[in-house]
């Protein structure tokens, strides 16, 4: 196996993450409830996880400054364009599953 140094990690695990957030970006049609469902994390999370990284290097930044950097847009103009409603049983699953951070 390739060792790799800090920095080409650092990089590999930088450009893992945008293309993630591309990826997500693209997927629209993938709600939020049926990634944290399957996944136990969805997009919200990224940018909350976005936002304490930032944070602990000393930045202040937003949730909804950090959920346009996930979302590529305000979260209530991909919410418009993208959300639709959750069935009954997505929803309780959701509530079986909930983190307990969320």
């Amino acid at each position: 196996m390739t060792e790799l140094n800090d920095d080409q990690k650092r990089d590999f695990e930088a450009a893992a993450f945008r293309r993630l957030v591309t990826h997500l970006r693209e997927r629209g049609d993938v709600q939020n409830i049926d990634l944290m469902n399957l996944a136990g994390f969805c997009r919200n999370c990224l940018s909350n996880w976005y936002r304490e990284a930032a944070e602990a290097e000393g930045v202040a930044l937003s949730k909804d400054a950090a959920r346009e950097i996930i979302y590529g847009m305000p979260y209530a103009e991909w919410q418009a364009l993208n959300q639709t409603d959750a069935s009954e049983a997505k929803k309780a699953e959701f509530e079986t599953r909930r983190p307990k951070d969320h």
